[in-house]
């Protein structure tokens, strides 16, 4: 007997996480145990761990799984998908993650030793993923977003790697290793499922009221934790202090040029809640490379507006023009928030690097490489022994290096996704929560009378 339709493709979730957690839980007891100090310098390292970096992963917690979660929730029939998806692919992407960085970077004497650092590196490899859907959210299904994050996350460590420990690229917030990376590869997805055919506007894919004062609330909680994300790990001391004022600095100006810009292209002064929504964070994410920089105060501030003006208008003017010319789809806008303002912000950093004083000391800019040690400390002397100069284009080789490899991953990821057995949802389907959840108010998410030919139809194609 012929199963129901979407039966069969639904069935691959379970199979495909049941087999993944399955085989992480013997990798785990095989190779994974926590890392056991010295007894003397248990108190000084274990504890001043935990003090230290516990506080900031608590709020970039609160930011992937609340913030981010709700600021997806703009779509007014995909709310519960959305926030569901979200901390399902957080928690996928960072044990994935954390299997391939304890195989590639921690993995001695035949065992990993795990600890909270390890952890929130893992975390950030998992925010590039969550980024990345932004560009399509709500035309995959479930199965596509995990074979999706299966395949960014190592593109992420490999590009982070050469971007970070070979070019010595300095980015203590991850505005090119996360934010660039993870918008460029979510466009590549974006162009190579969905090739040239331009998607209609899909009837519910226009924001309400009610979702899009949910997506509001996500934003502000994103605003309000996003210091955390930056600073985290930066050096404990004149950097971390100075990363978290920066990014107050820079977000703060970000939110009023909002303001400022949405009410201007309005010929009503109203405001556009999408503007303010993205327009309020471009600020925190083009800070992130030069957070923990010797700057002046002004220099955040005007960083700040610029990020907000690029942002707000590349949602009015360049991303319509992008989706006409090049029929790129970009569901969430994530170019307008993460590719420009990182973009700016790398920018940014090659002028900050160009205007500092020649003896400048890596103290000055003191993160610490995802992979151990200090990114400043990759090569010896001021600059990294390159000099202001060299330093300035190794910036900006590793923005060229974040976007190229970023796009050439997304396109290979976008066609492994186009294979028939992930069960790509058809087009009428889109956007619509009762597709994947048992929901109360059926009469209201579906159709009348429809159910039946759609599910045939989904089933045939």
């Amino acid at each position: 007997m012929a199963a129901p339709p979407f039966t069969r493709p639904r069935r691959l979730l379970p199979l495909f996480l049941g087999l993944f957690q399955g085989a992480l839980l013997l990798f785990f007891a095989l190779f994974f145990t926590y890392d056991k100090p010295s007894a003397q310098a248990e108190d000084a390292n274990s504890t001043n761990q935990v003090y230290s970096i516990f506080p900031f992963f608590q709020d970039i917690q609160v930011m992937l799984v609340v913030g981010l979660g709700l600021l997806l929730t703009f779509l007014p029939r995909y709310g519960f998908s959305a926030l569901t998806h979200n901390f399902l692919l957080l928690n996928f992407s960072m044990q994935w993650a954390l299997v391939l960085q304890g195989l590639l970077h921690h993995f001695h004497h035949g065992q990993v030793y795990l600890d909270l650092r390890k952890l929130l590196i893992s975390e950030f490899a998992a925010v590039t993923v969550l980024i990345s859907v932004g560009a399509i959210l709500g035309r995959i299904s479930p199965c596509q977003l995990l074979a999706m994050a299966t395949c960014e996350v190592p593109a992420y460590l490999a590009s982070e790697w050469v971007i970070v420990n070979c070019l010595g690229v300095l980015d203590v917030g991850g505005t090119i290793t996360i934010h660039v990376f993870s918008c460029y590869f979510g466009l590549g997805v974006s162009k190579a499922l969905f090739g040239a055919a331009r998607q209609p506007l899909h009837p519910q894919e226009t924001p309400t009221a009610r979702s899009d004062l949910m997506s509001l609330v996500g934003m502000l909680i994103l605003w309000v934790f996003w210091p955390s994300f930056v600073a985290v790990l930066c050096q404990p001391g004149d950097a971390q202090h100075r990363a978290i004022l920066n990014t107050l600095l820079v977000m703060s100006a970000s939110t009023i040029t909002t303001v400022v810009v949405s009410s201007l292209l309005e010929r009503d002064g109203k405001l556009s809640p999408g503007h303010l929504q993205n327009g309020s964070l471009a600020g925190g994410v083009a800070i992130g490379v030069v957070a923990d920089m010797a700057m002046p105060p002004v220099a955040a501030l005007a960083l700040g507006s610029l990020s907000a003006i690029v942002c707000v208008l590349g949602f009015r003017f360049l991303t319509p023009l992008l989706r006409r010319k090049l029929t790129l789809q970009d569901q969430c806008g994530i170019h307008n928030l993460h590719g420009l303002p990182g973009i700016l912000g790398a920018t940014a950093s090659v002028m900050v690097i160009l205007t500092a004083p020649e003896d400048t000391s890596g103290s000055h800019f003191s993160q610490l490489s995802p992979t151990g040690g200090n990114a400043s400390e990759v090569v010896e002397g001021p600059w990294g022994g390159r000099g202001v100069r060299g330093q300035a284009l190794c910036q900006a080789a590793g923005l060229a290096v974040a976007i190229s490899a970023s796009l050439l991953s997304g396109l290979l990821t976008g066609a492994v996704l186009r294979l028939p057995c992930l069960a790509r949802p058809p087009d009428q389907l889109c956007f619509d929560d009762s597709l994947y959840f048992k929901i109360q108010d059926q009469t209201e998410s579906l159709r009348p009378g429809s159910s039946a030919e759609e599910g045939a139809l989904a089933l045939k194609e």
